[in-house]
């Protein structure tokens, strides 16, 4: 038994991913005239965007904006299997990918989780998720741009690190983390594809990373040193 198969974690995810499955920006009624009024070249546009972003993202604060199962339990395996004490994550919005980032923690005997999330609503949905799943101990949210909340105050050694917020911004976010990086550490980026500056970087092993595209849309990286 985990923590992710047992109360109260376990009904908590089942119940979040369903409200994730009826919510899209097309039928949410604080997103869907802004949605449909873009065309799709438009919001590919806006999600690379390194300063339009904040604007695409506050229209979106009521959708879950989620990772799927199979991406959670990806998380929670490679964290425990890495017998991660730190993580970093870069996204919170509801908080389901930081409760199975947090589980993983439980289930590795303890540890810190930083997660960052500059829609406040998101950041009051995120706290009360963790609350109910019994996982608020293990995370600190920063609320506010992650470009200023990751900027200091980051742990000696970071074990994994999560990229699940606006795309554009990889790069700068993992430049903030980088130094703080163990050899070793892995690092998940969510739908990387909309950041190929990212992908340039982590691909060249010059950088100091070993990186593949991991499924449909992660991509999945290790820290040399």
């Amino acid at each position: 038994m985990t923590t992710l198969t047992t109360a109260p974690l376990a009904s908590l995810l089942d119940r979040l991913f369903e409200e994730a499955d009826a919510a899209s920006p097309a039928t949410t009624p604080s997103a869907a005239a802004y949605w449909t009024g873009l065309s799709s070249e438009e919001r590919a546009r806006l999600v690379r965007s390194k300063t339009d972003y904040l604007d695409f993202y506050a229209h979106m604060k009521d959708i879950p904006l989620a990772i799927s199962r199979e991406t959670g339990a990806l998380l929670y395996m490679l964290a425990r299997s890495t017998r991660a004490r730190t993580i970093v994550e870069f996204g919170t919005s509801f908080g389901i990918s930081t409760l199975y980032l947090a589980a993983a923690l439980r289930d590795n005997g303890d540890g810190r989780l930083i997660t960052t999330e500059f829609e406040p609503s998101k950041v009051v949905r995120a706290r009360n998720n963790l609350t109910a799943g019994g996982l608020i101990d293990l995370v600190e949210i920063r609320e506010g741009d992650a470009l200023r909340t990751l900027s200091t105050d980051l742990p000696e050694a970071i074990d994994l690190l999560l990229l699940d917020g606006a795309k554009a911004l990889y790069p700068e976010v993992l430049s903030l983390v980088e130094s703080r990086l163990r050899p070793g550490a892995l690092i998940i980026a969510d739908n990387a594809d909309f950041c190929p500056e990212y992908l340039a970087r982590v691909r060249s092993p010059e950088n100091g990373y070993t990186s593949t595209p991991f499924a449909e849309d992660i991509e999945l990286s290790m820290w040399l040193g």
